[in-house]
């Protein structure tokens, strides 16, 4: 059962009559300004853009400009979270906002503090943050729990409607948004894992890794922490809830059995919460889901929804597993598209470096790679050890030609040169399967299209065209 709330508008009137001043006038900060000033709240929006600026004024706004502005008469700051407000600078704005004691926050802080009737997930970790926050709303809705999907992924904060005692905020964090959260609590706090990412920006390796703890400050013993513990700094955290913490704490692991909480063994989830190492799902099963990087969201999505929806009746429990199951996959992420015979063709356009594609070249056997575009520093050698999953590359765009360098007496490969072309060599290489068809470019796509979204648009498009193609669960031709 899927139950969607209606688009109830937040209720800011704790704004009304404040002085509120919004830095960056992006999707988040336009949101939060058009919604602050409809509240009542006397908002000074800007932006460095003139463009953006003038897009603001468009939609009913009046930019001021915040280097000249009173900070001492501003309460509070709302915060783009991509400027920079600690290394390896400060904006001059947000220095002379913090000399005037003025608080500095994003939009998600704000609604944190108009919503406290509601519960939260939040969800960060270098990998996998938006398939896991699209598969916990994903399971929510189907179990009939009210949810709203925003932060990173989605709405921005101030742009989701009202949802009150009975429903459920997923919030896909960064790093960047947890340095602007001071005093929201998450009643479930996922940490998937942590690598190296953004170290300009926190200074380091030490002050990226306590943005991401950050998710679980304020957590008391009714709140939920869920725990990746499959690399050295997440285990340190881990280990520091462990003795540190009030909240239950409950490690995931796809490498080891990890007591007492959820694991991956012998390609199954096993919940082990209640010491009872249960199986509870194949993970091969998960078509839209595959590989390693994908167990660990799915542990993170079934611990969350277990503790949101309750899962202890063996009906309830088949219910939240059939949600699982039928998650379609995010756009451009390892999307299974369809089928032809044994075919499949799977859309991974989002996968923009190499480091990006090596998850999808993990996840499959008999690959037909379709690669290329414009190449990232490093091409694709680091792939050389995936280079046994694929029976054939067809590549494309500038990269072509170094890329077949690099896979000379490894893999056999074929310059198609656009991905129409490719598309069509593929799909004759890989034949009646068993194979997949793999749109991973390891590469920007701006040398052929305008986006990553484009170019998976495009190869969706044409595989609908194959002969004998049909979709994930229909079983008949489309």
């Amino acid at each position: 059962m899927t139950r969607t709330a209606a688009h109830t508008p937040l209720d800011l009137s704790a704004f009304r009559g404040q002085d509120l001043a919004v830095l960056g006038l992006g999707v988040s900060g336009l949101s939060a300004a058009t919604a602050l000033q409809q509240a009542g709240a006397r908002v000074q929006p800007w932006d460095d853009s003139p463009d953006r600026r003038d897009s603001a004024a468009a939609q009913g706004l009046h930019p001021t400009d915040l280097n000249d502005a009173d900070f001492t008469a501003i309460s509070t700051l709302v915060l783009s979270p991509g400027i920079p407000h600690g290394h390896p600078h400060s904006h001059p704005i947000i220095d002379r906002a913090r000399d005037a004691g003025c608080e500095i926050v994003c939009d998600l802080e704000l609604l944190t503090r108009s919503e406290t009737d509601a519960r939260y997930i939040g969800i960060t970790g270098t990998n996998g943050k938006s398939t896991t926050t699209a598969l916990i709303g994903h399971v929510l809705s189907e179990l009939g729990v009210a949810s709203a999907i925003g932060g990173n992924i989605g709405a921005p904060g101030l742009g989701l409607p009202a949802m009150g005692h009975s429903g459920v905020y997923v919030l896909e964090l960064s790093s960047y948004q947890l340095e602007l959260l001071p005093s929201a609590v998450f009643d479930v706090a996922i940490l998937l894992n942590i690598t190296p990412d953004h170290l300009d920006r926190h200074g380091g390796m030490d002050g990226y890794v306590a943005a991401k703890q950050r998710i679980f400050a304020g957590q008391t013993a009714s709140d939920t922490a869920i725990v990746g513990i499959d690399d050295e700094p997440s285990a340190a955290i881990f280990n520091d809830l462990r003795t540190g913490s009030d909240a239950h704490i409950v490690p995931l692991s796809t490498r080891d059995t990890c007591s007492g909480g959820i694991y991956v063994a012998g390609g199954w989830l096993i919940d082990d919460r209640q010491n009872t190492a249960e199986p509870v799902l194949e993970l091969a099963r998960l078509e839209t889901l595959p590989g390693a990087h994908n167990a660990q969201n799915v542990a993170a999505a079934y611990a969350a929804a277990t503790v949101i929806a309750g899962a202890a009746a063996e009906t309830e429990r088949a219910a939240l597993i059939a949600a699982i199951r039928s998650f379609p996959g995010l756009a451009h992420r390892q999307e299974l598209v369809g089928f032809r015979k044994s075919v499949r063709f799977v859309n991974d356009s989002k996968a923009t470096n190499a480091e990006a594609a090596a998850h999808a070249l993990a996840a499959y056997d008999n690959i037909i790679w379709i690669a290329g575009g414009i190449a990232k520093d490093g091409g694709i050698a680091s792939l050389d050890g995936l280079f046994d999953h694929i029976d054939h590359a067809c590549l494309i765009g500038d990269a072509a030609g170094a890329f077949a360098e690099t896979l000379d007496g490894h893999v056999p490969h074929t310059i198609s040169g656009d991905l129409d072309t490719a598309l069509a060599d593929a799909a004759r290489l890989a034949g009646d399967g068993p194979a997949t068809v793999l749109l991973s470019p390891a590469c920007a796509s701006f040398d052929q299209f305008a986006s990553f979204e484009a170019r998976g648009d495009a190869f969706k498009i044409a595989v609908h065209t194959l002969d004998g193609f049909f979709l994930p669960n229909t079983g008949g031709a489309a």
